[in-house]
């Protein structure tokens, strides 16, 4: 069957094709390699990325030495069957060597390249402090002293974000608003953490009610 599915697919003459790789959740485009034909069957294989290294002449493993894989969700095919795109989801939030979520995190303006930071990647970090702060915590942070205190207090806080951010929307200040929203959002963001969870689980869940809604 993966045969099969693999003679379909336009290598070039060095055997290789174009993968783009795509966040399955936010759809931010994270990186492009190369892919020849024992990669892709390996990528189909084990649902994680496999590429070609066209300096090493190997097959790499993504996330292999970083622990950043890609589990793969979908893979899809172009119309003139010479180029992947692989959507993933991306394990650890980064995708690039540089520790940058995206490869492509650098856009051309008019006095040159410029470095920008991928607004998706606050999630990253966010997941990564609540960890770090949870297997070495400092008494002087806020975070670890919530995570000391338990999930009760932790659910208690997110209820009075939830309060202070509607009292917030009440008086139709804007600026306080985004304030307050943004406090409810961290607050949302460590109680996931606290029952093992993450944003893409969220994303899961609002991509089964889209499918629902469509079905029904």
């Amino acid at each position: 069957m993966i045969d099969n599915i693999i003679s379909k697919i336009k290598f070039d003459k060095s055997g290789l094709v174009p993968a783009i790789v795509q966040d399955f959740y936010t759809l931010d485009v994270l990186m492009m390699a190369y892919m020849n034909e024992e990669s892709l069957k390996k990528t189909i294989e084990t649902n994680e990325t496999w590429f070609y290294s066209r300096s090493r002449k190997c097959l790499w493993h993504k996330g292999e030495t970083s622990g950043h894989i890609q589990r793969v969700k979908e893979i899809k095919v172009d119309c003139d069957g010479d180029t992947l795109l692989i959507l993933v989801e991306q394990v650890g939030g980064i995708a690039c060597h540089t520790g940058n979520r995206s490869c492509f995190y650098r856009k051309i303006e008019n006095s040159g390249l410029v470095e920008e930071k991928s607004k998706s990647a606050i999630l990253s970090y966010l997941f990564s402090t609540f960890k770090n702060r949870e297997e070495n915590p400092k008494p002087d942070s806020y975070v670890s002293k919530l995570l000391n205190k338990g999930k009760s207090r932790i659910l208690q806080k997110l209820g009075e974000e939830a309060v202070e951010t509607i009292i917030a929307g009440m008086r139709g200040d804007k600026s306080e608003f985004v304030y307050e929203v943004t406090d409810l959002y961290f607050h949302i963001a460590l109680s996931l953490y606290t029952f093992g969870l993450s944003f893409d689980n969220i994303y899961e869940e609002l991509i089964r009610r889209k499918k629902d809604e469509k079905d029904g």
